[in-house]
């Protein structure tokens, strides 16, 4: 069955409807927004001289709510146009406009009478065939469709979204009792191919899969620090990156969610699984009781576990679990968590962790190991496989690791011998994975991946996902042309070869640029097309300033010199090869990491793309072809005669504030990205993609731009660089930029507009990449420089000196 949606309806604009409607909006997919008309004015609708029947105030909580996904923060749309795909209304007037909804998704107060009265008053408007789906978060699919027509249940299923939806990728898909299966198939792979979503199948049990195990890891946590008197931080520390747990660990993560939900969700376990071994887990601390009666909910009503000052300046503030008070952050001190950061590998990171014996050893076991046995005990419960569950954890809460692939990280053996030690129950299908002598729960030994199947007692293989190219560690590898420590050249197989960087945060040092020269030649040599992709956390944060540091540190300027001449000859022998070139950013693509990217003739990017020349934040210059293809990105579409000023103080200001896209389509807007880039939902299936559109460019017989560099660029000359400079000392009076980003900026306008020529002339790209080298020299000489370099190491964030 092919599914297209073309029209939605979201029933509830709270937190989670909102941002549904928002993440269809990112998808393209226009919708309608419907909440409860409100019962009485405002003092702000009363001053306006509205009515209670005045559309505005019958609009106003749905508005409301859209407002406040469209002011939040992560960002809810990719670009702020979208908003106009999201049509605001109410139950009352505007339910019969459902009948045009092709999918309809409840997202009303998580209530099961709640939810059922809105399935009542949404059915004699439903379109036949139309698919219908609520957002619970763990309330029973099949009960909330009891007694409906049976067409309705077998259009009927749980599509529960994580927030943020745009970020968290994780669908968990519930069938109903009479859901029909090829509705079931349609809706995971709409999900999978147009909203970007990981999909994971679950059983129609109390809080599904990542909620079942989520929640109980957060109450566990919760008990935890209130036993062991552990402060905020402490717990945050802990819980965070340390052990592959995202930044927000545990405490930031609930402000986002909000004690509310999490209440709400415990709760429903508690009242909907009284066979669950572990229920007094799900029961939260007083603390958290005591917040939920003054309202610290967190983001939602601006304080929670941290209190954050609403002017953007001051000091965050943190709640004391004992006195329910704010007091100053401080931060807490776990040598073995400092020893932990060296680690990259988070198995091996990990590993380490839990082997401390240290406080944060045992404060993590006390964590970590009810989390592993409680997982194990739901199988199969919520789930057959722990494929599953694994896959939830990662897709849904962020998790680096799922719990069965921390376990096998920590060593099944050694951890189930603790257990017994300590005198904790082990899992009564753990142990007999032990007594057959299976060790651990995936077989990563041959080429394709294997995990343990309970129901069976051996090994199965997981099947790969469809739509997805795995680089490493997947059936069906590619094939290692070359590898070195920070960069590798790959044969993905139809004559396409791939360069993956593979170093810390993807930075681009000697060898990534070796390593992309060497692919050039191997494609020239043996290949159709060359795919630049990696499956890191980040496409590349750009170039390795601890290297580019110590040779400032020793004066190596001749060293710098002839790399950055390399570099640049690597960028111009990516945008002029004869045979396609296709790169495939996502996440963070910064500085040279950018320039490579801009240097690809086609791109197949990540709808999560956040791409920019961020070098003046370091003190620098872009001196990888940055400065010269934002000149011509800008400037290429005017007609002769056209005066270049508006075009070049657009690549003027884009480059000196370091501007970053938001996303990948702002990125097309701020020219990083061109009309003819595509973008991919699914950041699962990017290196596919790219693969795909390397082959179509070479069987549609590609032709190279020119056959070498441009000779014909139009620049500006003084006229322009003096308008510009003009512009730099007027911020600099203000006190709007510092000496050093007037002298940054400077140097990128005298490369913007040609360098020392008098008037308008034509140029070559050399000439301008030559003029890029040179500020980028002088810049390296800079004592202001070194300082900025040094901070961003240490901090990860630019210093304004």
């Amino acid at each position: 069955m092919k599914w297209n949606v073309q029209r939605a309806a979201v029933l509830g604009a709270g937190t989670m409807g909102s941002r549904i409607a928002a993440h269809l909006a990112n998808c393209g997919i226009r919708s309608y927004l419907l909440d409860i008309v409100p019962t009485e004015l405002t003092p702000e609708e009363k001053k306006k001289g509205l009515q209670l029947s005045s559309p505005a105030v019958r609009n106003r909580v749905a508005r409301n709510g859209l407002d406040a996904a469209l002011k939040g923060r992560p960002a809810a749309l990719s670009i702020d146009d979208l908003a106009a795909f999201i049509t605001p209304g109410n139950f009352e007037d505007d339910m019969p406009k459902v009948a045009e909804a092709d999918w309809i998704i409840e997202a009303v107060t998580e209530n099961l009478g709640v939810k059922r009265a809105m399935l009542q008053r949404v059915a004699p408007f439903r379109k036949a065939g139309a698919v219908i789906s609520s957002n619970t978060s763990g309330l029973p699919i099949a009960r909330i469709a009891e007694g409906f027509p049976e067409e309705f249940r077998r259009h009927w299923l749980g599509t529960h979204f994580f927030n943020p939806p745009r970020y968290l990728h994780l669908l968990e898909v519930i069938p109903g009792p009479d859901t029909l299966p090829e509705i079931v198939e349609a809706v995971s792979q709409f999900a999978d191919l147009r909203l970007g979503k990981g999909v994971v199948r679950a059983k129609d049990t109390p809080n599904f899969i990542a909620n079942r195990i989520g929640v109980f890891s957060t109450c566990n946590i919760l008990r935890i620090a209130q036993e062991e008197n552990l402060t905020v931080e402490e717990v945050d520390r802990l819980t965070g990156p340390a052990l592959g747990w995202p930044k927000s660990a545990t405490f930031g993560t609930l402000d986002l969610v909000g004690l509310d939900v999490l209440d709400l969700v415990a709760r429903n376990l508690v009242e909907n699984a009284p066979g669950d071994e572990s229920l007094e887990i799900f029961r939260v601390p007083e603390f958290v009781t005591k917040m939920m009666s003054s309202g610290l909910l967190g983001a939602k009503t601006g304080s929670g576990f941290y209190k954050r000052p609403k002017s953007g300046s001051g000091d965050t503030q943190v709640l004391d679990l004992q006195t329910v008070e704010y007091r100053v952050q401080e931060k807490p001190e776990f040598p073995s968590l400092d020893l932990a950061k060296g680690i990259d590998d988070v198995r091996q990171r990990v590993r380490m962790l839990f082997e401390c014996n240290d406080r944060a050893g045992h404060l993590l076991w006390k964590a970590i190991g009810p989390v592993l046995a409680y997982a194990a005990r739901r199988i199969p419960e919520i789930a057959d496989r722990v494929v599953e569950v694994d896959r939830a954890m990662k897709w849904g809460f962020g998790w680096e690791l799922g719990p069965f692939e921390m376990w096998d990280a920590i060593g099944v053996e050694k951890s189930v011998g603790r257990m017994r030690r300590e005198g904790l129950n082990v899992p009564e299908n753990v142990q007999r994975m032990l007594s057959s002598r299976y060790t651990s729960f995936y077989d990563e030994s041959g080429r394709e991946r294997r995990y343990f199947d309970f129901g069976s007692g051996e090994y199965k293989s997981v099947e790969p996902l469809p739509g997805v190219l795995l680089l490493h560690d997947g059936h069906g590898a590619p094939r290692v042309v070359r590898r070195e420590t920070d960069a590798s050249l790959l044969d993905l197989g139809d004559g396409i070869a791939c360069v993956e960087f593979h170093s810390k945060m993807n930075a681009i040092g000697p060898e990534g640029v070796a390593m992309l020269n060497a692919g050039l030649g191997e494609l020239a040599e043996s290949f159709d097309a060359l795919v630049i992709a990696n499956q890191g956390v980040n496409f590349s944060a750009g170039a390795n300033l601890l290297l580019l540091l110590m040779q400032i540190r020793d004066s190596n300027w001749e060293d710098i010199d002839r790399e950055v001449r390399t570099f640049q000859k690597m960028t111009l022998g990516i945008k002029y090869s004869p045979k396609p070139v296709v790169a495939a950013p996502f996440k963070m693509v910064l500085g040279g990491g950018c320039e490579v990217a801009l240097a690809a003739p086609r791109l197949r990017a990540s709808a999560e793309t956040y791409m920019g020349l961020v070098e003046a934040g370091v003190g620098l210059v872009p001196a990888g072809g940055g400065v010269k293809e934002m000149l011509l990105r800008c400037t290429e579409a005017l007609p002769a005669g056209e005066e270049l000023l508006p075009a070049i103080k657009e690549a003027f200001n884009l480059i000196s504030r370091a501007r970053v896209s938001g996303s990948a389509e702002e990125a097309r807007r701020l020219r990083f990205l061109r009309p003819s880039d595509s973008v991919t939902m699914n950041p699962h299936h990017l290196v596919a993609d790219a693969k795909q559109t390397a082959l179509e460019m070479a069987s549609d017989g590609y032709r190279a731009p020119s056959p070498g560099p441009r000779s014909d660029i139009r620049v500006a000359g003084q006229a322009a660089l003096a308008e510009l400079k003009i512009g730099i000392h007027i911020a600099r009076r203000g006190e709007f930029i510092t000496g050093h980003d007037a002298l940054i900026a400077g140097k990128i306008a005298h490369i913007l507009c040609g360098g020392n020529l008098t008037g308008s002339s034509l140029v070559t790209e050399q000439y301008l990449m030559d003029l890029e080298r040179e500020a980028f020299l002088s810049l390296c000489g800079e004592p202001n420089t070194q300082a900025r370099i040094e901070h961003m190491l240490k901090t990860g964030k630019p210093l304004r000196n």
